[in-house]
C-alpha cells in the first residue's frame, strides 16, 4: 500500500522555466520528480503534485508538494534523502506522512504571497533576481488605501494574464498589506487569498505602483472590477519580486 508524503520546500527560482515539467526545460517538478524517484523502491514512476504552478524566475519559501512511496521513510529520512539528491536552488524544510485523501492543490485553504520592490534609482545587481524595481517615488499612502478595495470577493479579469485556462475569474483575498523596509529600501506586499489567477498578483502590484506614483487614481481597483478588461491594466511586476510564501490547509489536513 502506497504512502503520501507532504513535503514544503523553498526555491531560487531564477534557473527554473517554473515549476511545471515542460519538455527540455529545467523545471521544479521535473527536478523534484527525478530526486524522488532514485528514492522510490518500486519500478512504478512516483509522480509529484504541487499546491499550483510558480512561473519562471518565481521563487517560494514555502510551496508543498505530494507524492506516494511504497516504502516507509521516517519524515528526517525523507528530508536528508531529497536534500542530499537535489541541487542547491532547492531546499527541502520539512516532511510529513498524511492520509491519503491529502492532496497539495485540492485541500488547501489558501495562499500567501509576497512581492518585494527595490525603490533604488538604479537597478541594484545584487538584488535584480529577488526583487521588482521601481525607480519612480512613490507615496506609499496612496497604496495602503488602494489595498483596502483588494480585500475582498471580487472579479479578477483584469487582473489575469492571457493564457489563463481558468474559467472563474473570482476569488477572495483575504488580507493585502504592503510595509516600507527603509535601510534596505524596499517596498514588501503580501496578499493571502484563497486562490490566485495566472499573473493576478504580479499585474495587482503593477497596478498599485502605477497608484502610488499617481499614475492612476486611488480607487481606480472598483473600476476595473467592473470593466472585466486586461486592456485596462496592462502592467505586469517582473518574476523575480515573487515569492509563494506559504501554502495553507485547514487545521485536520
Amino acid at each position: 500500500m502506497a504512502i503520501r508524503y507532504k513535503v514544503t520546500l523553498a526555491y531560487d527560482g531564477t534557473a527554473f522555466a517554473g515549476f511545471q515539467v515542460q519538455p527540455h526545460q529545467r523545471t521544479v517538478q521535473g527536478v523534484l520528480e527525478r530526486a524522488v524517484n532514485r528514492l522510490n523502491k518500486s519500478s512504478d514512476y512516483v509522480h509529484v503534485f504541487g499546491s499550483g504552478r510558480t512561473d519562471a524566475g518565481v521563487h517560494a519559501v514555502g510551496q508543498v508538494i505530494h507524492f506516494d512511496l511504497v516504502n516507509d521513510i521516517p519524515d528526517q529520512g525523507i528530508i536528508n534523502g531529497l536534500n542530499s539528491l537535489l541541487p542547491l536552488d532547492i531546499e527541502i524544510k520539512m516532511a510529513e506522512h498524511v492520509t491519503a485523501d491529502f492532496h497539495a492543490q485540492f485541500t488547501a485553504h489558501g495562499k500567501r504571497y509576497v512581492y518585494r520592490v527595490s525603490q533604488t534609482k538604479a537597478v541594484n545587481p545584487f538584488k535584480r533576481f529577488y526583487t521588482g524595481h521601481y525607480k519612480y517615488p512613490l507615496e506609499v499612502n496612496l497604496i495602503k488605501t488602494a489595498l483596502k478595495d483588494v480585500v475582498g470577493t471580487h472579479d479578477f479579469s483584469s487582473f489575469v494574464a492571457s493564457g489563463s485556462q481558468t474559467k472563474s475569474h473570482i476569488r477572495t483575498i483575504y488580507t493585502a498589506t504592503v510595509k516600507e523596509l527603509p535601510q534596505e529600501k524596499e517596498l514588501v506586499f503580501e496578499f493571502y487569498g484563497n486562490g490566485f489567477l495566472y499573473n493576478q498578483v504580479r499585474i495587482m502590484v503593477a497596478a498599485l505602483l502605477e497608484i502610488g506614483s499617481k499614475r492612476r487614481p486611488v480607487h481606480d481597483f472598483l473600476r476595473l472590477y467592473q470593466v472585466k478588461d486586461r486592456n485596462e491594466c496592462r502592467g505586469t511586476a517582473p518574476a523575480s519580486g515573487l515569492y509563494l510564501k506559504e501554502v495553507v490547509y485547514q487545521p485536520d489536513k
